[in-house]
């Protein structure tokens, strides 16, 4: 049984970690939304001045209110433009939780400008605060919740500590409008801060298991074709900027059925698992490696073809110069591949294009008597 203390372990490497490309996806639709969101809000301020002028507030006020709304508005339009065109900025998903907190710290200073208490009892603005940390789970990214709720904690800790430090030796600051401004009510709101960084951060980390589960193959912990899809156009877009080759392969292990009659299915599991084992071994940390179907792989391979046949074929000869072991005791099973191979983007442009072309020559693999890996039509 894991340990606690490996369990926090794993949590806080889960959150620090880059998010995959299915959470990337998610997260950049996340961060439209959360665009148009701001941008509702925004235009909803527009609407402040105009009650503040309508109970009779001064000119200046209403003017300042006014030019605070209109700046929000330019701001929440640029952010929404950025976000529209989906995750060409990596950095805008920071960018746009420090505006969401720093705009929150902003305008309570403001308001402390008038009422040094009303920056720390308000409760129309402070809320903010919480809106900009629990809005980063949309965002699917757990560094961006940690760092959202730092940041606010750090930035409201600074400000409580300026006005409780304006009162005078023994004595508490009062307001008329806002009440009294105590120590122990900053601290309950730093706290309130706390429990909502880490309430996020944990509905982060289950929309990634969730995620890991739906993108990935339960059986050998390889991602799986949806998985496969979505992150398919961005190897095919920085493979294109790079300059570099591609090639795709369709691994197919041969006469799956007849290891499952013999062995059973608990050692077809293990002849699969097996397979993964030593794909996984050859294959780079740049290169993919997926499981789309019973019995079938996808490699997406950093090489030219000829370069990814000579790969393929030196492991299928490797793993049929040493049998399988299902389990201790057992007799030693010869477990083989067959695989067909295409080129991007000589054999096509898009993922269904290549899968169409490697499944192609897998078959030819397969009707010339299996066991063999198939670069080119017959």
């Amino acid at each position: 049984m894991a340990s606690p203390t490996r369990g926090r372990e794993s949590l806080a490497s889960r959150l620090l970690a880059r998010p995959d490309e299915v959470m990337l996806e998610a997260g950049a639709g996340g961060e439209l939304l959360v665009a148009r969101i701001r941008a509702l809000l925004s235009a909803l301020v527009l609407l402040l001045p105009l009650i503040a002028a309508a109970a009779g507030a001064s000119i200046r006020e209403v003017l300042a209110g006014l030019v605070g709304a209109v700046i929000a508005n330019v701001m929440a339009q640029v952010w929404l433009a950025l976000a529209r065109r989906r995750r060409r900025h990596r950095w805008l998903a920071f960018a746009t939780g420090t505006y969401d907190v720093t705009l929150t710290s902003l305008v309570l200073s403001l308001l402390g400008q008038g009422d040094p208490v009303a920056a720390v009892n308000s409760l129309v603005v402070w809320p903010l605060y919480l809106f900009a940390i629990l809005v980063t789970a949309l965002r699917n990214d757990g560094r961006l919740t940690l760092y959202a709720g730092a940041l606010a904690i750090a930035q409201y800790g600074a400000l409580a500590w300026w006005v409780l430090a304006m009162a005078p030796a023994g004595e508490a600051l009062v307001s008329p409008d806002y009440g009294v401004a105590s120590v122990a009510a900053q601290a309950q709101r730093l706290l309130l801060l706390v429990m909502a960084t880490l309430l996020t951060a944990a509905i982060v980390y289950r929309m990634q298991r969730l995620v890991e589960l739906s993108g990935h193959d339960g059986l050998t912990g390889l991602p799986n074709r949806a998985w496969l899809l979505q992150r398919m156009p961005h190897v095919f877009a920085a493979t294109r900027n790079d300059g570099g080759s591609l090639t795709v392969a369709l691994l197919d292990v041969d006469q799956l059925g007849r290891i499952n009659a013999d062995l059973g299915h608990a050692g077809g599991d293990r002849a699969l698992r097996h397979v993964a084992a030593n794909l996984s071994a050859m294959v780079d940390g740049r290169e993919v490696l997926a499981r789309i179907g019973g019995q079938e792989f996808v490699l997406v391979l950093h090489c030219p073809v000829g370069s990814a046949w000579e790969r393929l074929d030196r492991l299928r000869r490797d793993m049929a110069a040493r049998p399988f072991l299902p389990e201790r005791g057992a007799a030693a099973f010869l477990l083989t591949f067959s695989a067909g191979l295409a080129a991007w983007p000589l054999d096509g442009a898009t993922t269904s294009a290549l899968l169409g072309a490697a499944d192609r020559r897998l078959k030819e693999a397969k009707a010339a008597g299996r066991n063999r890996v198939v670069a080119r039509d017959g």
